[in-house]
């Protein structure tokens, strides 16, 4: 009998060693198969994307010194408190969309800069001539605008903020100023991709009116307390001679006449008795209480026996605040063109 169990236990042991076999060595059961089938697992790190660089926390451009010679000046990379002083850099500033950064601004007549004077959150900070220093310093700016009129100030707004002191020049024409500008406004808040749109359709329309003047002369000038000063194509209005094209006969070119023109008789008008007149009125442009239109001192009997005035060829500059106040802005060159159109 122990015989017989003895052989018994033995088979059974066979049996088990040998389904453990074809467990070990055989068909996979479930669990085995499913893993025999699955990929292998990867146990890197999944790649990132590339990170965006850091932007730095100043940027250096070139501007001017109250001298107006161009240094380098390193400022706020993309301020967030602007101080205004200029309304060509604020034009700029308003068309490049940053205009809601603007915690100060002079003060000023033009229409479409209106927002800035009138918003009871943007401090006055005086005019584009004469600057309030203490609420300039109140406004606490990260960077502070400012035109020609101002670089006598330039020293004592420095040490409240860096100083961007940008400015049309005539030798460059104004419109490549303005490109020249926008672009190094732009470049403080890394918007320099908008300046080609911004700048969109000037050069055909320059092109248009240069065929226009073609062959053409003109006097240009600006009418102020009742007189009218020539100008020349060192300063305002030298867009007119500079890239329109006309023969400015008004002046000789070696005469100084940028600031506000030289005065000139009306018999020197009837003695050049050009072809077009251009007229500002600098009265006008800066609110001049009780002063004459430059029409009604233009158009005088001695004018009136011109070229220019009796083929309808004398042209009050309709904008003349742009001209005056603003040239160099985006938005003024739109406005100073549709004038010459």
């Amino acid at each position: 009998m122990k015989k017989l169990m003895s052989l018994f236990l033995s088979a059974m042991l066979v049996l088990g060693l040998a389904a453990c076999g074809e467990q070990a060595g055989g068909t996979p059961d479930t669990d085995q198969r499913e893993n025999s089938t699955a990929p292998v697992s990867d146990q890197s790190t999944p790649s990132e994307p590339p990170s965006t660089p850091a932007a730095p926390e100043t940027i250096t451009i070139t501007s001017l010194n109250g001298n107006r010679e161009p240094v380098e000046l390193e400022v706020p990379y993309d301020p967030q408190r602007i101080a205004i002083l200029d309304m060509a850099s604020l034009d700029i500033l308003d068309a490049l969309g940053v205009g809601d950064r603007v915690v100060g601004s002079a003060s000023t007549s033009l229409d479409y800069l209106q927002s800035y004077v009138t918003d009871e959150n943007i401090s006055n900070l005086g005019t584009i001539k004469e600057a309030d220093l203490e609420a300039v310093m109140a406004c606490e700016p990260d960077v502070i605008f400012i035109g020609g009129r101002l670089s006598k100030s330039y020293d004592a707004l420095s040490e409240i903020a860096p100083v961007v002191y940008l400015a049309t020049d005539s030798s460059l024409g104004v419109v490549e100023s303005v490109r020249k500008n926008a672009a190094t406004i732009a470049s403080i808040f890394g918007l320099e991709d908008q300046v080609a749109a911004l700048m969109g359709g000037f050069d055909s329309r320059i092109k248009t009116l240069k065929a226009f003047a073609e062959g053409k002369n003109a006097i240009v000038g600006l009418c102020t307390s009742g007189g009218f000063n020539v100008l020349g194509n060192d300063g305002r209005c030298s867009i007119i001679g500079v890239e329109i094209g006309f023969e400015n006969v008004g002046v000789d070119a070696n005469i100084d006449t940028s600031t506000h023109g030289n005065e000139a008789s009306f018999e020197f008008i009837v003695d050049k008795n050009p072809e077009y007149i251009f007229v500002m009125d600098r009265d006008a442009a800066i609110a001049t209480e009780g002063a004459q239109l430059a029409q009604e001192i233009l158009e005088n009997e001695l004018v009136m026996g011109t070229d220019a005035y009796k083929n309808g060829h004398i042209v009050y500059l309709a904008h003349p605040a742009v001209w005056y106040t603003a040239e160099g802005g985006v938005t003024a060159l739109d406005l100073m063109l549709a004038d010459l159109e």
